[in-house]
């Protein structure tokens, strides 16, 4: 980046950072804990990094985006998520279940302290996700200031409504099953937006069933090819 000349930067970070939440709704000035897993650990490892970089001037601008959980697809069905091998995440296990591709959906839990058992997170539709990349790019450069911003919908939905989402606006039944917890996953979390709303002048638009409905409409196309 100092060779090229390049003195701005939008950072994919990740809420993981927060570690278990204190509170909630998190906030941006929530202490960050001990990563739970090695995914947290290099999010907070690239956070040190950038300050470091500011303090020294090597970087002159930078908006740290601590994404909460990203899910869906482009509605034109063109663009969308595709994994390499076994999923990380929730919402292809749900696509390829759906599909077929899987037998069935694991829920890891359903014994934790949230309103029917299984964890909460808040998952926000991948094309707010890239609007709010547009804006802080805008308002880095307006505004001269670097800026470390929660990007999520500010409301916690569980795993198993994640799931019924799904079944609700694609009209489809799932085949899924109850497993052990997993170690580090956190019980519930959730994004307090304000900052992010008030900064960037952005808001998340698109529902969890909007979601939903777009992430299956990529899966159909991918497996027409």
């Amino acid at each position: 980046m100092n060779e090229f000349g390049v003195e701005n930067l939008v950072f994919s970070s990740s809420c993981t950072v927060y570690g278990e939440p204190d509170y909630l709704p998190v906030t941006e000035d929530h202490p960050i804990k001990q990563a739970e897993s090695p995914y947290g650990f290099t999010k907070q490892a690239c956070e040190n990094m950038i300050a470091d970089c500011l303090r020294s001037n090597k970087l002159t601008r930078v908006v740290i985006l601590r994404y909460f959980n990203a899910i869906g697809a482009h509605s034109s069905g063109l663009i969308g998520e595709l994994p390499i091998g076994t999923p990380n995440f929730l919402v292809p296990f749900i696509t390829e279940t759906a599909a077929g591709i899987r037998e069935h959906i694991t829920i890891f839990g359903d014994t934790y302290n949230t309103e029917d058992g299984t964890c909460v997170r808040d998952y926000i539709h991948v094309m707010d996700l890239a609007d709010a990349h547009v804006r802080s790019l805008l308002t880095m450069c307006e505004n001269d200031r670097s800026y470390t911003l929660n990007v999520g919908t500010g409301k916690g939905s569980s795993v198993l409504e994640a799931i019924k989402s799904f079944e609700k606006v694609n009209q489809l039944k799932l085949n899924y099953k109850i497993g052990p917890k997993r170690d580090g996953d956190i019980e519930q979390i959730y994004a307090a937006t304000d900052l992010a709303e008030k900064t960037l002048k952005w808001k998340a638009k698109y529902s969890i069933d909007d979601a939903m409905k777009d992430a299956w409409r990529w899966q159909k196309n991918l497996d027409r090819k």
